[in-house]
């Protein structure tokens, strides 16, 4: 079979462009993981951004006595899968929609 350099041209273009759009894609993928990332601790201004919160609240947040942050590290820290936990212990709905749910034990994930 004998391919007409049109051909050719058009199939290494093709080949080309896949191998352009993968990586692309693949670059997107990477970079939005990095972006949308979830550290299992976070920092003040990191916990601020994530629950999108003024520095009052914040504050307001981190002094009650059932908000898990940690204070070891020198600047306060919030572990996620505690915050988590600690969201789905505080949301309104769950309290007046299922009064018998049993929160999951979730151990900690390392």
């Amino acid at each position: 079979m004998q391919v007409t350099l049109d051909e050719f041209i058009a199939q290494h273009l093709e080949s080309k462009l896949d191998a352009m759009f993968q990586r692309a894609y693949d670059q997107g993928v990477a970079d939005a993981r990095k972006k949308y990332e979830v550290k299992p601790l976070m920092t003040r201004r990191q916990f601020m951004e994530f629950a999108n919160i003024s520095e009052a609240k914040c504050a307001q947040l981190f002094n009650r006595q059932d908000f898990p942050v940690n204070r070891e590290f020198g600047h306060p820290r919030v572990p996620t899968n505690l915050l988590y936990q600690w969201i789905e212990r505080n949301t309104d709905w769950v309290e007046a929609n299922m009064p018998n749910f049993k929160y999951p034990v979730r151990k900690a994930s390392v």
